[in-house]
Parts: C-alpha cells; sequence; structure tokens
C-alpha cells in the first residue's frame, strides 16, 4: 500500500515587528488612508506659505494664515474628542477628507483662474486646521479597536515614519517642484486628489465598534459636552505624566513652531536667495530624520525608562534652531532640519504607544483631544508673533532664543512630576499594562 506524504502547511514568514499590523486587513486600509491624507496636508501645508507669498502677501500674512489654521486645530480639537469617543471614528475620518478635497478643490480652481484673494486662502487654512484638529483624536481612538495592545507600538512607529515621509518629505517636495514649475494651484489640486483617495480608503474599511458603550446625550447638548470635556481634564489634572509632558510640550510648541513654519522661507529667501524647491528640501530632511527615528522606535519594544528618554531627547529637540540662526548656507538649515526631525518626532512613537496604553478606553478620545489642544494651545500665538519678534530682534536673536529657552523647562517639568518613579511603578517592557 502506498503511503502519501502529507501537505506540507504553508507557514507565513515572520514579519518584522514594525510590519505585523499590517497583516490585518482594517489597519492597511486605515494605513493607506493616512498616507493619503498625510500626503495631502504637507502638500498643503508648503503651498499654502508660496500661494500668499504668490499672490503679495509677505510675512505678516504668511503669520495670519498659518496661526489661524493653527486656532482652526485648536477650537475643533477638543468637540473632536468628544465625538471620538461617541461617534463611529471611521464615519469621523470619511467626513473630515471629504471637507478637505472640497476646500482644497476651491481654493485650486480659483487660483488656476486667477480669482484667488488672500481671504479666500486664510478661511481655506482655518478649515483645513479643523479637519486635523479633529483628524487626531479620532485617529487615535480608533487604533486600539483593531489592533492588540502588543501592536500598538509598531503602529504608532509606522504613522511616526509615515508623517514625516509624506508630510515634511514627499508632499512638501512635490509641492514645491510643481510650485516651481508651474503655479501653486496645480499643487493644491494634487492634495485635493489625495484627500478623496483617502476618504476611498476609509470607506474600504469595515465599520469600527466603539470600545465603549456611550450614553446618548440627553436634555441640554451643551451641558452634555461639558461634562464630557470636564471629565477629561479632571483625568487629565491627576496624572502627572500626562500634564509634565502636555506642558512642555506647549512651552516647545510656543518656542519653536513660528520660527519654524513661519520664518525658515523668509531666511531661505533673504539671507541665502532660496526658493521653495530649498524650503522643500529642509522640510524633506526633517521628515527624513523623523522616518528613521520613528522605524527604529517601532522596531523595539516599549524602553523601560519610557518618560525619561522622551524627556531627555525632547529637552535637546529645540536646541538645532541655534544652528538655523547663525547659518548662511542652505544645506546647513538642510542639516539642522534633519536633526530636528530625529529629537521631535521618535519619541512621539512612545507617547503614543502610552496614551493607548495607560489610558482608560472610554477617555482615550478626549484625552487624545487634550493631547493634541493643550500641546498646540499656543501655536497661533506662536505663528501670530514670529514675524514681529524677529522684526525686533532679528532673525538670528529669534532662532537662538528659540532653540535655547526649551532646555532648562524640560529639566523642571521632569523634576516636579517626579517622572522618574511613575515609569517605576508602571512599567510597560512587558505584558500588556491595564488602563491607569
Amino acid at each position: 500500500m502506498t503511503v502519501t506524504p502529507p501537505t506540507p502547511q504553508f507557514v507565513a514568514p515572520r514579519l518584522p515587528r514594525a510590519l505585523v499590523p499590517f497583516a490585518r486587513r482594517q489597519y492597511r486600509w486605515l494605513a493607506f488612508g493616512l498616507i493619503l491624507s498625510i500626503f495631502a496636508d504637507g502638500v498643503w501645508t508648503i503651498t499654502l506659505v508660496w500661494q500668499v507669498m504668490g499672490i503679495g502677501g509677505g510675512a505678516g500674512q504668511v503669520s495670519a494664515a498659518t496661526a489661524l489654521a493653527a486656532v482652526g486645530m485648536v477650537v475643533s480639537t477638543l468637540l473632536g474628542g468628544v465625538l471620538a469617543d461617541r461617534v463611529s471614528q471611521r464615519r469621523i475620518v470619511i467626513g473630515l477628507e471629504a471637507v478637505k478635497a472640497v476646500v482644497f478643490g476651491i481654493v485650486a480652481a480659483a487660483s488656476i483662474a486667477g480669482v484667488l484673494q488672500l481671504w479666500h486662502v486664510i478661511v481655506a487654512a482655518m478649515l483645513a486646521g479643523v479637519t486635523t484638529g479633529m483628524y487626531y483624536p479620532a485617529y487615535s481612538a480608533m487604533l486600539p479597536s483593531i489592533l492588540p495592545s502588543d501592536e500598538l507600538q509598531a503602529a504608532n512607529g509606522i504613522e511616526g515614519f509615515i508623517r514625516p515621509v509624506a508630510y515634511q518629505a514627499i508632499g512638501p517636495m512635490i509641492a514645491g517642484w510643481v510650485i516651481a514649475a508651474t503655479a501653486p494651484g496645480n499643487a493644491v489640486l494634487i492634495a485635493a486628489v489625495a484627500s478623496v483617495a483617502s476618504g476611498l480608503c476609509y470607506l474600504m474599511m469595515s465599520p469600527v465598534q466603539l470600545r465603549q458603550t456611550p450614553e446618548t446625550l440627553r436634555g441640554n447638548p451643551v451641558q452634555g459636552v461639558l461634562r464630557d470635556l470636564a471629565e477629561g481634564f479632571g483625568y487629565l489634572w491627576k496624572t502627572p505624566w500626562l500634564w509634565a509632558t502636555l506642558l512642555y510640550s506647549t512651552v516647545l510648541v510656543l518656542a519653536t513652531m513660528g520660527p519654524v513654519e513661519v520664518l525658515i522661507p523668509f531666511l531661505l529667501k533673504e539671507r541665502m536667495g532660496g526658493d521653495a524647491a530649498d524650503h522643500a528640501y529642509v522640510l524633506a530632511a526633517y521628515g527624513a530624520g523623523a522616518a528613521i527615528t520613528s522605524l527604529a522606535f517601532a522596531s523595539i519594544r516599549m524602553p523601560r525608562r519610557y518618560l525619561t528618554l522622551m524627556f531627555v531627547i525632547w529637552g535637546v529637540s529645540s536646541v538645532p534652531l541655534v544652528l538655523v540662526g547663525l547659518a548662511d548656507k542652505v544645506w546647513v538649515i538642510v542639516v539642522a532640519g534633519f536633526v530636528m526631525g530625529v529629537l521631535f518626532d521618535g519619541p512621539m512613537v512612545l507617547w503614543g504607544t502610552l496614551l493607548q496604553r495607560r489610558v482608560p478606553p472610554a477617555l482615550l478620545g478626549r484625552v487624545a483631544s487634550l493631547d493634541f489642544f493643550v500641546s498646540i494651545a499656543l501655536m497661533p500665538v506662536s505663528m501670530a508673533i514670529a514675524a514681529p519678534v524677529s522684526a525686533w530682534l532679528g532673525l538670528t536673536t529669534t532662532f537662538v532664543l528659540a532653540g535655547l529657552l526649551p532646555v532648562p523647562l524640560a529639566v523642571f517639568f521632569y523634576i516636579a512630576a517626579k517622572l522618574w518613579r511613575d515609569e517605576e511603578q508602571h512599567p510597560l517592557d512587558g505584558a500588556p499594562e491595564p488602563a491607569q
């Protein structure tokens, strides 16, 4: 009798730690949508500056547009957090991409037709800021619903890799090339198409269930929203690792975002005769540094001293701005951009995972929105004061101060919250930690 040997079973190759989430269909569509959404934002970010300059605007007008975009983020993010805890996060991100597609499409059409005015760009910047403010809480709350806790750091690392590559590198570089070769309106059109494609990716996802059963708002809806927000703020203030990190990030944003977003293009143009392509190279270098570091963090386990590591890196993350202020060549600013990317974005992988593993599921949307809100609350101020401060102190002094002032404050907040004790009491480098 002939015995048929058993057919060997196919064993799927083991994926590297950073790529494990891609084995799940839900995450693949989420990641594709995230890539396209961030790419559209990256195209818009650099196009916004050069579109304002293209219609005769100066540093003050760029400050106004970018500041109002930040205002849009600030005023919308808390509402976004409440919605993310009560409404399908998938539906939220689909709606946000639809809004972006319409806004970018209108700006592109007006620019190409030659009828675009400054107030059109400012309104579009604010609306784009609103979509950004509402996106982060929805995405952050949705991720733990489709991935197990031991894959969250890898997913946050993937996001940390995608964001700089698409937002600071590919998006700005393509926009810079298109603007240099044609006109800003054509670059905005690319952003509109990418937003449509992103929304389609989210439509391909299966429905995502909320991880908690939200109570239906009864009575006065305003009171219900305020009650939810109060609960989120209450959790924030009784959680030292949370308030210390968020307050420091507020200071860091105030010191750095205005110089980075508003003043670097003018420094390039006035001191070195640079153009949109040079600006794109700086952003691309930032993106490369952030991507490399994020991928590295995605490939390791959560460090035992995760809070200490975050504060050490973030504490010196502004220092490269000193180099920017002293630079007289484009390549020096490009190098500084790369180092800033490494220092700013790398620890975000640990921070996102920390929120998703230690914040209770029923509060995650609101805490994520508070994270976004508190950390960007002073961004409009930073954008608005960048131009007048540089006119008063000079570009060099402004960049040097922005680079040095956050360093001692990082030490202060680390000590004030006793973060070394907190990480000893709540280790995340072993088994999944219950939310707390």
